[in-house]
């Protein structure tokens, strides 16, 4: 064995943040999870290092290296194995374009040989990057200003209140104020009213008057039109923190009304027999908005609710928070606030970076799309004029996307997709005993996460373990799945049935436009063929969001001012009640919800039951610091409270 000069390109994605991963190495090439010691016989050689945070990956598991003219792969006697191309294998010599698996890693191998025989790497830089584009439909969450747009004394670690009030401009003091005013801060403030606080002690930030504004548009963008079932299971309901009845129940109970039994039943069997016996059961979108429209009036929400775009927050030097925003343009108006409760969601939409280079080279934003940003138009010159879509993703929103295409076909039967994968998905991600299935590479399960951890021992085992165990415990659960929906499934299988929708693996090289000006991606596929490329009327991009704290200028611009901690997953460090312990200012607490939370003590941080769960612990963390006019709910109160809301009653 020995080193070469040419390189091996490995490409993943990471199964905990999502983000793509495409190191440039020279052999050898170890992976493993810790590395404690190297063998013996690699001492004295420069060993380029893989660490994989999993439980599933062996302290040295792997080893690629240069053997007789041969990239060779190795498994160094490790726990569950080294499988290549969905074979395990304990040495075996690999081609360009295979497919590594170490534990829930799963990492495609690029070279190709130069004319001395010695490998060397072609593939481009694929890393998911984050891209607020010009046209995007995502509104910009609350985002900080330059400096200089702000006061001066607005810089310093503590802000001292009168000061504030020596600028002449608007000062307004209240107990509770929730940054984002989405779905996490709508949440939060349903629990402080059931809990006891009332609507002038409470304020709400943000750009858009109805909580789930963001959510809708983003649903409606990526074809979920009202009467649309969401593409995720809902155990929970943003409007009724007690889960009872649920959306089944209510949607059974309107069916029923309208002397429809059977589908009334049926609702009621899926939720009793689901995923085991019954498909998963999914609200319709227009069914959640309606709920939370009826909540939203009855806690007092347009009372609560400011417009403005937050622009900065520092502590003052009374133990409270200073939160500088904008009401209109050019204008600075200032909320000082004893405890705050972060909930920014997802700042910019992830773009893949060979999509986003076509953008700016063509500035073609048409051909080139985004499945979270209004792409109707789309559809409708499918449905004219027919064509070929390629899709780019694959998890919830690139199922929605086929059945939205499917649907088009009913119009114009001339359309097809080319569903384009960076690798198969041969075998599920395993935890322990569990292993997901899969059918036509999409990996599913009924919830995007292990049902435990949501509420059972998974949760638990979570908030007991370190920043690292949590990394390695969210690789092995985590990953890209849809909901367990048999319809979905065989929309999927016609599809190949019938030749209109096809799948095609590959590392993409670029994307350029051809002579009649379409986009056309040039992939290197496995096998002989080489180099091959897809011509296409439109590409979609449905790789999802992107909640990292440095995408958002506001959640940067706190994390810099005060070095704040990161967790290993780049988003906010939070404690079990996730508060902000840093940002402790002697009774005054700051709480953090939603996707700016992941990697911390729960891992579905990002639903509906995540949310109202963070929310849930924040407010239980406020009532144990005797914040005014809480109380703990004990179990009549809450009947009360229940009472209160079944008839619509405020709090």
């Amino acid at each position: 064995m020995s080193t070469i000069p040419g390189q091996v390109r490995l490409s993943w994605q990471d199964p905990v943040t999502g983000e793509q991963r495409t190191p440039l190495l020279t052999c050898p090439i170890a992976f493993g999870r810790e590395f404690a010691r190297m063998p013996a016989e690699l001492n004295n050689q420069r060993v380029a290092r893989i660490v994989l945070n999993s439980s599933q990956v062996s302290r040295y598991h792997t080893l690629i290296e240069w053997v007789q003219g041969h990239i060779r792969i190795t498994d160094q006697n490790s726990s569950n194995g080294t499988w290549v191309n969905g074979v395990l294998q304990s040495s075996c010599n690999v081609s360009n374009g295979d497919l590594l698996k170490i534990g829930p890693y799963e990492i495609t191998l690029m070279f190709t040989l130069d004319g001395t025989g010695l490998p060397t790497a072609e593939a481009s830089e694929q890393s998911i990057i984050q891209v607020p584009e010009p046209d995007s439909p995502v509104p910009a969450e609350p985002v900080a200003a330059p400096a200089n747009v702000l006061p001066p004394a607005f810089q310093a670690h503590q802000v001292v209140v009168q000061d504030l009030y020596a600028t002449r401009l608007s000062v307004e003091e209240i107990d509770y104020l929730a940054v984002g005013a989405g779905l996490g801060s709508f949440i939060w403030v349903d629990f402080l009213r059931i809990f006891g606080a009332a609507p002038q002690q409470i304020r709400a930030l943000g750009i858009e008057d109805r909580p789930y504004a963001r959510y809708q548009r983003l649903c409606l963008n990526s074809q979920i039109p009202p009467h649309e079932r969401l593409r995720s299971n809902s155990d929970s309901c943003p409007d009724n923190i007690w889960g009872w009845p649920g959306y089944a129940l209510r949607e059974a109970w309107q069916e029923f009304n309208k002397g429809k039994l059977n589908p009334a039943l049926q609702y009621l069997w899926q939720v009793f027999a689901e995923p085991t016996f019954a498909q998963t059961y999914t609200p319709r979108a227009g069914n959640v908005f309606a709920s939370i429209d009826r909540e939203a009036i009855r806690i007092g929400w347009p009372q609560i609710y400011r417009f403005g775009r937050v622009r900065a927050i520092r502590q003052t030097n009374d133990g409270r928070y200073a939160i500088a925003y904008s009401p209109g343009r050019k204008q600075t108006a200032f909320v000082i606030a004893r405890h705050v409760h972060l909930a920014t969601g997802y700042p910019v939409l992830q773009f893949l970076p060979d999509l986003k280079a076509y953008r700016e080279q063509t500035r073609d934003f048409k051909s080139v799309v985004n499945a979270y940003e209004d792409h109707n138009h789309v559809y409708e010159t499918l449905e004219r004029q027919g064509g070929t879509v390629v899709l780019r993703g694959r998890g919830i929103v690139a199922s929605r996307i086929i059945q939205r295409i499917h649907e088009a076909r009913h119009r114009n039967p001339n359309i097809s997709i080319l569903h384009l994968m960076r690798s198969p998905k041969p075998k599920g991600n395993r935890f322990r005993k569990a292993q997901r299935p899969v059918d036509n590479h999409f990996e599913f399960q009924p919830f995007n996460w292990p049902k435990a951890c949501w509420g059972g021992t998974l949760r638990e085992e979570l908030e007991q373990a370190t920043p690292d165990q949590r990394t390695n415990l969210l690789a092995d659960w985590g990953g890209t799945t849809t909901a367990d929906r048999q319809d979905w499934k065989v929309i999927v299988q016609q599809g190949l049935d019938q030749g209109w929708y096809q799948i095609t693996f590959g590392e993409v090289t670029r994307v350029v436009p051809n002579t009649q000006s379409r986009p056309t991606t040039y992939i290197q596929e496995k096998g002989p063929r080489g180099e091959i490329k897809l011509e296409a009327d439109f590409i979609i991009d449905a790789t999802g969001l992107d909640s990292k704290v440095k995408a958002s200028p506001l959640l940067n611009d706190l994390v810099t001012h005060y070095n704040l901690p990161l967790n290993p997953a780049g988003r906010l460090a939070v404690a079990n009640d996730f508060e902000l312990l840093e940002m402790r200012n002697q009774n005054g607490r700051m709480y953090g919800a939603g996707a700016i939370t992941f990697g911390g003590p729960y891992a579905a941080v990002d639903s509906f039951l995540g949310l109202q769960y963070t929310a849930l612990r924040a407010v239980d963390g406020l009532v144990t610091a005797r914040a005014p006019n809480l109380r703990r709910l004990n179990g009549i109160g809450s009947f009360w409270q229940w009472l209160r809301w079944a008839q619509n009653q405020t709090p």
